[in-house]
């Protein structure tokens, strides 16, 4: 049981940290385009991104593959970028955007969960079994992920129904914050 809450915690802070930025953007990007009313879609979207998560963090940590960091780190926030311009080039699509933003969640988080691979494979015990960590990672995760999209929801219900704020309005301004930010991002991890 305490290995399951310390990986619990680690997936929490993988997430709610200060050091989360990243997928913190890639959160505020995948859902910008939803509302309050689509809270269903966006936790199957959130999910869909930690089913993709766990594939490559389960991948990595048994050494099928490894990728070098500096890819990772360099690639991580290049999905954000193309999240957040497939908001802004689709802004006027939101159907096409939404069934889009599944796939992207997935494949996404294949490329996310390899970010956190090198942390497991140095936390986890080579005699440890990899199911509890990470199914204790992942709920953390998931968790942390809800809490961020709760955040997320209470701002733009605030702004949409007390402050009178565009819908689209909002897309365009949060996607292009999060595309300048993960642009800088992506410029300053090139390999």
């Amino acid at each position: 049981m305490q290995d399951f809450i310390f990986f619990l915690k680690l997936g929490w802070e993988h997430i709610i940290s200060l050091d989360a930025l990243d997928h913190q953007l890639f959160i505020l990007a995948l859902i910008a385009v939803y509302s309050y009313k689509d809270v269903k879609n966006i936790l199957i979207l959130v999910t869909a991104f930690t089913i993709g998560h766990s594939v490559t963090l389960a991948m990595s940590v048994l050494d099928v593959f490894r990728v070098p960091s500096e890819w990772i780190e360099f690639l991580i926030p290049l999905t954000i970028v193309i999240t957040a311009l497939g908001n802004i080039l689709m802004k006027n699509n939101h159907k096409n955007l939404m069934t889009t933003n599944y796939y992207l969640a997935m494949i996404f988080g294949l490329i996310h969960g390899m970010g956190f691979a090198n942390i497991a494979r140095m936390t986890m015990a080579k005699e440890q079994s990899l199911l509890v960590p990470l199914l204790g990672f992942n709920i953390g995760l998931e968790l942390g992920q809800i809490v961020v999209v709760v955040i997320i929801l209470t701002v733009l219900f605030v702004l949409l129904n007390f402050l009178k704020a565009n819908r689209k309005d909002w897309i365009l301004f949060v996607s292009s914050a999060v595309f300048a930010l993960s642009l800088q991002m992506v410029l300053e991890r090139i390999p």
